[in-house]
């Protein structure tokens, strides 16, 4: 492998990872503003609102994020209402269209995420608080939210590791992420592996580190739930 290669070009990737972060967290962080009223209104059924929120999830679910993107990205464009509209702004830009095929394919799945998390919170809590006096509004976010994001943490840090590496998806049209970089390289140099795996190693730091990230989170909000068996006592009965 030449390393002198990736040593020359370091400046490549690392823009290709400050591109890889943006379009990550703020799908994310635009996902996860989907999602929690989403998530919500599913586990509470709201009868107008469960219908669109359930034909959302299952699309996004049910269809791969390559095919997301590329229907945003070349199938929008082909409308020519679409192309006379302030929406073209963003939409003839290749970043802008990974981000909203991002945001919306981690909004389906963190959807699904909360409302697990908030169906499976101890009514016991709800009750308690209800008992105190709090009103239902404050119920839900002092009581319930709370709760339900702290036992959604092993299954958002998931969500938040694939999401990194769907991100990949943004080299095929035309963003220089860190795939992107490593193909750059590849093609610049005509070698075959030096790009890839220095993008497979920059991936792979990237999710030690939130993983790393994650399990601290975990390890203090859930502390609580870390119910432990009491020792067996040895001692002879009298």
């Amino acid at each position: 492998m030449r390393v002198d290669l990736v040593l020359q070009n370091w400046e490549l990737f690392a823009g290709g990872v400050w591109v890889t972060a943006q379009l990550t967290f703020l799908s994310l962080f635009f996902g996860f503003c989907i999602a929690l009223p989403c998530g919500l209104a599913r586990a509470r059924r709201v009868g107008w609102a469960s219908p669109l929120i359930n034909g959302y999830v299952y699309l996004f679910r049910g269809t791969p994020l390559l095919v997301q993107t590329y229907l945003i990205y070349y199938g929008l464009s082909q409308f020519e209402f679409i192309r006379d509209s302030w929406a073209w702004i963003f939409l003839r830009e290749a970043w802008w269209c990974a981000l909203i095929a991002f945001t919306l394919n981690s909004g389906a799945y963190a959807t699904e995420i909360i409302r697990g998390a908030v169906e499976t919170t101890p009514k016991g809590e709800t009750e308690a608080a209800t008992a105190l006096g709090l009103a239902p509004r404050q119920v839900t976010w002092l009581v319930l939210i709370p709760s339900a994001l702290r036992r959604a943490l092993p299954q958002y840090g998931n969500e938040v590791v694939f999401m990194l590496h769907g991100s990949a998806v943004a080299s095929v049209i035309t963003i220089q992420d860190i795939l992107g970089a490593g193909r750059t390289l590849n093609a610049r140099y005509y070698v075959a592996y030096e790009g890839f795996i220095t993008a497979a190693l920059l991936y792979m730091a990237i999710t030690f580190t939130l993983v790393m990230i994650f399990r601290q989170l975990e390890k203090r909000y859930l502390r609580h739930l870390n119910i432990r068996p009491a020792k067996k006592s040895h001692a002879i009965p009298a």
